[in-house]
Protein backbone atom coordinates (compact mmCIF):
# COMPACT_ATOMS: atom_id res chain seq x y z
CA UNK A 1 0.00 0.00 0.00
CA UNK A 2 1.41 3.39 -1.01
CA UNK A 3 0.26 6.20 1.28
CA UNK A 4 0.02 9.69 -0.16
CA UNK A 5 -1.88 11.50 2.61
CA UNK A 6 -1.96 11.34 6.41
CA UNK A 7 -5.69 10.59 6.30
CA UNK A 8 -4.85 7.12 5.01
CA UNK A 9 -3.17 6.18 8.30
CA UNK A 10 -6.48 4.87 9.65
CA UNK A 11 -6.47 1.87 7.33
CA UNK A 12 -2.73 1.37 6.95
CA UNK A 13 -1.39 -2.19 6.62
CA UNK A 14 1.89 -1.79 8.53
CA UNK A 15 3.17 1.15 10.56
CA UNK A 16 6.20 2.07 12.65
CA UNK A 17 5.67 4.43 15.60
CA UNK A 18 8.60 6.04 17.38
CA UNK A 19 8.41 7.59 20.85
CA UNK A 20 11.22 9.49 22.57
CA UNK A 21 12.68 9.34 26.06
CA UNK A 22 11.16 12.63 27.22
CA UNK A 23 7.65 11.38 26.46
CA UNK A 24 7.70 8.17 28.50
CA UNK A 25 10.31 8.52 31.28
CA UNK A 26 10.52 10.26 34.64
CA UNK A 27 7.42 12.32 35.41
CA UNK A 28 6.04 11.40 31.99
CA UNK A 29 6.12 7.61 32.52
CA UNK A 30 2.31 7.70 32.82
CA UNK A 31 2.16 8.52 29.10
CA UNK A 32 2.93 4.89 28.28
CA UNK A 33 -0.69 3.93 28.96
CA UNK A 34 -2.37 6.29 26.43
CA UNK A 35 0.31 5.55 23.84
CA UNK A 36 -0.29 1.83 24.23
CA UNK A 37 -4.07 2.40 24.06
CA UNK A 38 -3.63 4.08 20.65
CA UNK A 39 -1.36 1.30 19.41
CA UNK A 40 -3.85 -1.30 20.67
CA UNK A 41 -6.68 0.39 18.75
CA UNK A 42 -4.64 0.23 15.53
CA UNK A 43 -3.70 -3.37 16.32
CA UNK A 44 -7.39 -4.24 16.77
CA UNK A 45 -8.15 -2.75 13.34
CA UNK A 46 -5.71 -5.25 11.84
CA UNK A 47 -2.77 -2.89 11.40
CA UNK A 48 0.64 -4.44 12.01
CA UNK A 49 2.36 -2.13 14.50
CA UNK A 50 6.05 -1.83 15.35
CA UNK A 51 7.03 0.48 18.21
CA UNK A 52 10.49 2.04 18.28
CA UNK A 53 10.95 3.31 21.82
CA UNK A 54 13.77 5.28 23.35
CA UNK A 55 13.99 5.58 27.10
CA UNK A 56 16.19 2.75 28.38
CA UNK A 57 18.90 5.02 29.77
CA UNK A 58 16.43 7.58 31.11
CA UNK A 59 14.34 4.85 32.76
CA UNK A 60 17.40 3.28 34.36
CA UNK A 61 18.82 6.51 35.77
CA UNK A 62 16.76 6.60 39.01
CA UNK A 63 17.76 3.01 39.80
CA UNK A 64 21.42 4.07 39.59
CA UNK A 65 20.74 7.20 41.69
CA UNK A 66 21.58 9.46 38.71
CA UNK A 67 20.07 12.94 38.47
CA UNK A 68 21.09 13.54 34.85
CA UNK A 69 22.00 11.52 31.79
CA UNK A 70 25.51 10.02 32.24
CA UNK A 71 28.19 11.20 29.85
CA UNK A 72 30.56 8.22 30.02
CA UNK A 73 29.78 5.20 27.88
CA UNK A 74 30.10 2.58 30.65
CA UNK A 75 27.52 4.28 32.86
CA UNK A 76 25.21 4.78 29.88
CA UNK A 77 25.47 1.06 29.19
CA UNK A 78 24.76 0.21 32.84
CA UNK A 79 21.72 2.50 32.94
CA UNK A 80 20.46 1.00 29.68
CA UNK A 81 20.85 -2.55 30.99
CA UNK A 82 18.65 -1.75 34.00
CA UNK A 83 16.26 0.60 32.23
CA UNK A 84 15.48 -1.61 29.24
CA UNK A 85 14.18 -4.33 31.55
CA UNK A 86 11.95 -1.89 33.43
CA UNK A 87 10.77 -0.18 30.24
CA UNK A 88 9.66 -3.40 28.56
CA UNK A 89 7.86 -4.44 31.76
CA UNK A 90 5.95 -1.15 31.78
CA UNK A 91 4.93 -1.56 28.15
CA UNK A 92 3.86 -5.17 28.64
CA UNK A 93 1.90 -4.26 31.75
CA UNK A 94 0.07 -1.56 29.79
CA UNK A 95 -0.66 -3.99 26.93
CA UNK A 96 -2.03 -6.74 29.16
CA UNK A 97 -5.64 -5.42 29.26
CA UNK A 98 -5.67 -5.53 25.45
CA UNK A 99 -4.29 -9.08 25.38
CA UNK A 100 -1.30 -7.96 23.32
CA UNK A 101 2.11 -9.52 23.83
CA UNK A 102 5.24 -7.43 23.25
CA UNK A 103 8.45 -8.74 21.73
CA UNK A 104 11.75 -7.01 22.46
CA UNK A 105 14.12 -6.33 19.53
CA UNK A 106 17.46 -4.67 20.29
CA UNK A 107 19.60 -3.51 17.36
CA UNK A 108 22.92 -1.83 16.72
CA UNK A 109 23.84 0.16 13.63
CA UNK A 110 26.09 -2.71 12.57
CA UNK A 111 23.09 -5.06 12.56
CA UNK A 112 21.48 -3.07 9.76
CA UNK A 113 24.66 -2.37 7.82
CA UNK A 114 25.58 -6.01 7.19
CA UNK A 115 23.48 -8.49 5.19
CA UNK A 116 23.33 -11.45 7.58
CA UNK A 117 22.24 -9.68 10.80
CA UNK A 118 19.99 -7.41 8.74
CA UNK A 119 18.26 -10.43 7.24
CA UNK A 120 17.97 -12.01 10.68
CA UNK A 121 16.39 -8.86 12.12
CA UNK A 122 13.90 -8.64 9.27
CA UNK A 123 12.96 -12.32 9.55
CA UNK A 124 12.46 -12.07 13.31
CA UNK A 125 10.21 -9.03 13.06
CA UNK A 126 8.22 -10.50 10.18
CA UNK A 127 7.59 -13.61 12.26
CA UNK A 128 6.61 -11.57 15.32
CA UNK A 129 4.12 -9.58 13.25
CA UNK A 130 2.77 -12.77 11.70
CA UNK A 131 2.11 -14.08 15.20
CA UNK A 132 0.34 -10.80 16.12
CA UNK A 133 3.12 -9.91 18.55
CA UNK A 134 3.93 -6.19 18.85
CA UNK A 135 7.70 -5.70 18.40
CA UNK A 136 9.29 -3.02 20.56
CA UNK A 137 12.59 -1.92 19.03
CA UNK A 138 15.38 0.04 20.68
CA UNK A 139 19.05 0.59 20.12
CA UNK A 140 21.11 -1.98 22.02
CA UNK A 141 22.76 0.64 24.24
CA UNK A 142 24.37 -1.99 26.44
CA UNK A 143 26.77 -3.07 23.69
CA UNK A 144 26.77 -0.07 21.33
CA UNK A 145 29.79 2.22 21.25
CA UNK A 146 30.00 5.90 20.36
CA UNK A 147 31.49 4.98 16.99
CA UNK A 148 28.70 2.64 15.87
CA UNK A 149 25.57 4.20 17.39
CA UNK A 150 22.56 5.18 15.33
CA UNK A 151 22.85 8.58 16.96
CA UNK A 152 19.15 8.88 17.70
CA UNK A 153 16.12 6.65 17.50
CA UNK A 154 14.42 8.79 14.86
CA UNK A 155 17.01 7.49 12.41
CA UNK A 156 16.64 3.96 13.77
CA UNK A 157 12.88 4.18 13.23
CA UNK A 158 13.35 5.30 9.62
CA UNK A 159 15.69 2.38 8.99
CA UNK A 160 13.29 -0.10 10.62
CA UNK A 161 10.44 1.24 8.49
CA UNK A 162 12.52 0.56 5.40
CA UNK A 163 13.69 -2.81 6.72
CA UNK A 164 10.18 -4.23 7.14
CA UNK A 165 8.54 -2.43 4.22
CA UNK A 166 6.27 -0.29 6.40
CA UNK A 167 3.67 1.89 4.73
CA UNK A 168 4.05 4.75 7.19
CA UNK A 169 6.19 6.09 10.01
CA UNK A 170 4.95 8.25 12.88
CA UNK A 171 7.60 10.19 14.81
CA UNK A 172 6.23 11.35 18.14
CA UNK A 173 7.67 14.55 19.56
CA UNK A 174 7.05 17.10 22.33
CA UNK A 175 5.30 19.49 19.93
CA UNK A 176 2.34 18.94 17.62
CA UNK A 177 4.16 19.79 14.40
CA UNK A 178 7.36 21.22 12.95
CA UNK A 179 7.81 24.97 12.57
CA UNK A 180 9.67 27.21 10.15
CA UNK A 181 11.76 28.38 13.13
CA UNK A 182 12.18 26.99 16.65
CA UNK A 183 8.64 27.44 18.05
CA UNK A 184 9.75 29.74 20.86
CA UNK A 185 11.06 32.30 18.37
CA UNK A 186 8.98 35.17 16.95
CA UNK A 187 7.66 34.50 13.47
CA UNK A 188 7.66 30.70 13.78
CA UNK A 189 4.80 29.24 11.78
CA UNK A 190 3.57 25.63 11.59
CA UNK A 191 4.61 23.41 8.69
CA UNK A 192 1.70 21.15 7.73
CA UNK A 193 3.18 19.38 4.72
CA UNK A 194 6.57 18.83 3.09
CA UNK A 195 6.62 17.48 -0.43
CA UNK A 196 9.19 14.92 -1.44
CA UNK A 197 12.37 16.68 -2.54
CA UNK A 198 11.18 20.07 -1.29
CA UNK A 199 13.97 22.54 -0.54
CA UNK A 200 14.08 23.17 3.22
CA UNK A 201 16.94 25.68 3.25
CA UNK A 202 14.61 28.51 4.32
CA UNK A 203 13.59 26.64 7.48
CA UNK A 204 15.56 26.64 10.73
CA UNK A 205 15.11 23.51 12.78
CA UNK A 206 16.00 23.09 16.43
CA UNK A 207 19.05 21.83 18.27
CA UNK A 208 20.09 18.16 18.37
CA UNK A 209 20.05 17.99 22.19
CA UNK A 210 16.61 18.85 23.50
CA UNK A 211 16.54 17.72 27.13
CA UNK A 212 18.57 16.10 29.88
CA UNK A 213 17.40 12.52 29.29
CA UNK A 214 17.52 11.97 25.53
CA UNK A 215 18.93 13.06 22.20
CA UNK A 216 17.01 14.20 19.18
CA UNK A 217 14.99 17.23 18.22
CA UNK A 218 13.40 18.79 15.16
CA UNK A 219 16.54 18.54 13.05
CA UNK A 220 16.94 14.79 13.60
CA UNK A 221 13.24 14.21 12.89
CA UNK A 222 13.48 16.08 9.61
CA UNK A 223 16.57 14.08 8.62
CA UNK A 224 14.92 10.77 9.56
CA UNK A 225 11.65 11.69 7.88
CA UNK A 226 13.39 12.54 4.61
CA UNK A 227 15.36 9.30 4.81
CA UNK A 228 12.16 7.28 5.16
CA UNK A 229 10.23 9.32 2.59
CA UNK A 230 12.95 8.71 0.02
CA UNK A 231 12.21 4.97 0.24
CA UNK A 232 8.47 5.44 -0.26
CA UNK A 233 7.36 5.65 3.38
CA UNK A 234 4.96 8.44 4.32
CA UNK A 235 6.00 10.14 7.57
CA UNK A 236 4.00 12.07 10.15
CA UNK A 237 5.69 14.14 12.87
CA UNK A 238 3.43 15.09 15.77
CA UNK A 239 3.23 15.08 19.56
CA UNK A 240 2.96 11.99 21.75
CA UNK A 241 -0.24 13.45 23.18
CA UNK A 242 -1.89 13.26 19.74
CA UNK A 243 -0.88 9.68 18.94
CA UNK A 244 -4.47 8.41 18.90
CA UNK A 245 -5.51 11.19 16.50
CA UNK A 246 -2.43 10.52 14.37
CA UNK A 247 -3.19 6.82 13.97
CA UNK A 248 -6.83 7.67 13.21
CA UNK A 249 -5.80 9.78 10.21
CA UNK A 250 -6.56 13.19 11.73
CA UNK A 251 -5.30 16.31 9.96
CA UNK A 252 -2.54 17.09 12.44
CA UNK A 253 1.24 17.32 12.56
CA UNK A 254 3.71 17.69 9.73
CA UNK A 255 3.32 15.24 6.85
CA UNK A 256 6.30 14.24 4.72
CA UNK A 257 4.99 13.00 1.38
CA UNK A 258 6.81 9.84 0.19
CA UNK A 259 8.82 9.45 -2.98
CA UNK A 260 6.22 8.49 -5.61
CA UNK A 261 8.85 6.64 -7.65
CA UNK A 262 10.30 4.54 -4.83
CA UNK A 263 10.36 0.81 -5.41
CA UNK A 264 9.11 -1.58 -2.71
CA UNK A 265 11.79 -2.72 -0.27
CA UNK A 266 13.14 -6.14 -1.26
CA UNK A 267 14.35 -8.80 1.10
CA UNK A 268 17.90 -8.25 -0.10
CA UNK A 269 17.95 -4.48 -0.31
CA UNK A 270 20.61 -2.70 1.68
CA UNK A 271 19.55 -0.16 4.28
CA UNK A 272 20.46 3.44 3.64
CA UNK A 273 22.50 4.22 6.73
CA UNK A 274 23.50 7.78 5.91
CA UNK A 275 20.73 10.28 6.62
CA UNK A 276 19.81 12.93 4.05
CA UNK A 277 21.57 16.22 4.58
Amino acid sequence: MSLRERGELLGVRRIVVKVGSSSISGEHAHNIQPIVAALAAAHARGTEVVLVSSGAIATGMPFLALDSRPVDLATQQAAAAVGQNVLIYRYQDAMRPYEIVAGQVLLTAGDLEHPTPRSNARRAMERLLGLRILPIVNENDTVATHEIRFGDNDRLAAMVAQLIGADALVLLSDIECLYTLPPDQPGATPIHRIEFGENLDDFEFGSVVVNSVGTGGAATKVSAARLAAATGVGVLVTSAERVDDALSGADIGTWFAPNPEAEPTSTTASIRVAADR
